[in-house]
């Protein structure tokens, strides 16, 4: 009895365990919202919205200073600290509205948000785009999903300096633009995360080719199917056993999604996202005559569309360098290379993109420059080592798992 007891208690952990959350919760207001109502704002009145605020009250909890940039499906608030808010905006009349909820990327913490910027306190000013910016923003937060009742305000103090506004820099997401394991609603190396992403400022993404048993080339990180990336299912092993129908057919990512092929994925970038930059982070050297051909149509598609978009197959290592070397015409081919900068020479890399913990390197950097190449580094997550590659690098862009503290450190610039 006893036996059968500890045997029926582990297979309860067991299956508790394997149910348990992957994700934090997205608090919802409900059926009721301030922006049911409302109309949306006009390009104009989001460049007004846009730049660095005081916050005067909550500052206990999200710091001094935030800053507000919008993005193509709504306006984010970012702290120095992983604080970060998802909102939608609407006006009626000359009062804006604005709805979302806040999220820690560092913990777990999260909770609704709903502020207001009243037609005296700048909200007049916005919608018609006439008058001074004495932006006010009145709301409040709340934990969890409950109402929001803590007071939160935010006064602006000035719009993005001539620095920010006249640079390129590129902020890239890491694994599509975030991790499983920051739990976040959509899963890492989905076509619904590239989507997500740039609710968190993120301006480029970094993913990861694998090749099919029958040469489907796909995005996904891991060499094997495991319960770290995707629900269970009948398929377990080398993930590139599989041919793409079994993967297609039987392979769930952890929030349900489709792993999505590398033509899937860079036609939704070019048809459906503002990102700017793709880093194709190559797992295996088989893969690179595969990909080639696909990255190289995607940027004929994104120059017919009218897109500033870059794409570049990433070198990570001498198996891949020598199958790119390989390529016909390989000098022709946007790449990333992160081996030596007489690699990147060799490979005619468009980008260099070493790793962060090898220091800022500003004289290599300008070696770069100097050759009409740019530099990015990977993958630094930090926030004090984030604002320290920033004030004193020289790098075109930055690689994280957390966009919305390179954001800020980024647009906070003077």
């Amino acid at each position: 009895m006893k036996i059968k007891y500890l045997i029926l208690s582990g297979l309860l952990i067991f299956l508790y365990s394997c149910n348990k959350d992957t994700a934090v919760p997205v608090p919802s207001s409900g059926p009721v919202s301030l922006l049911t109502e409302s109309n949306p704002l006009p390009p104009v009145s989001k460049l007004l919205l846009e730049g660095v605020y005081h916050v005067t009250s909550g500052s206990d909890k999200f710091g001094d200073y935030m800053v507000v940039k919008w993005n193509r499906t709504g306006v984010m608030f970012a702290n120095n600290n992983g604080k970060h808010f998802i909102m939608e905006m609407g006006h009626l009349d000359s009062v804006v509205f604005a709805q979302g909820y806040w999220r820690d990327g560092y913990s777990d913490a999260t909770g609704l948000c709903s502020m207001i910027i009243g037609k005296s306190e700048g909200g007049t000013t916005i919608v018609t785009g006439n008058g001074a910016q004495q932006i006010i923003i009145r709301g409040a937060y709340g934990n969890d999903s409950g109402l929001p009742d803590q007071p939160l305000t935010m006064e602006y103090m000035r719009p993005f300096s001539d620095k920010v506004k006249n640079s390129n820099f590129y902020i890239l997401g890491h694994r599509s633009g975030g991790r499983n394991s920051d739990r976040l609603p959509v899963s890492e190396n989905s076509l619904a995360m590239v989507s997500y992403t740039e609710k968190l400022g993120t301006t480029g993404v970094e993913v990861d080719p694998r090749i099919s048993s029958d040469g489907v080339a796909f995005i996904y990180h891991d060499g094997d199917i495991n319960t770290r990336l995707t629900q269970k299912g009948p398929l377990a092993g080398d993930v590139s056993a599989f041919t793409w129908r079994q993967l297609s057919t039987f392979v769930r990512l952890i929030h349900g999604e489709k792993i999505p092929s590398v033509d899937e994925l860079l036609t939704y970038v070019v048809d459906s996202t503002e990102l700017r930059f793709v880093y194709l982070d190559m797992k295996t050297a088989e893969a690179v005559p595969v990909v080639i051909p696909i990255q190289l149509k995607a940027l004929q598609r994104a120059r017919d569309k009218g897109r500033d978009l870059m794409i570049v197959m990433g070198i990570p290592n001498t198996d891949v360098l020598n199958a790119f070397l390989a390529y016909p015409d390989y000098q022709n081919v946007p790449s990333l290379c992160e081996l030596s900068v007489e690699d990147v020479a060799k490979a005619n890399s468009r980008v260099w993109a070493p790793r962060w913990t090898l220091g800022t390197q500003n004289n290599l950097v300008q070696q770069m420059h100097s050759e009409g190449r740019l530099a990015v580094c990977w993958t630094i997550d930090s926030p004090s080592w984030i604002q320290n590659y920033l004030d004193n690098g020289l790098f075109d862009g930055l690689l994280t798992n957390y966009p919305y503290v390179v954001a800020y450190y980024h647009y906070i610039q003077e």
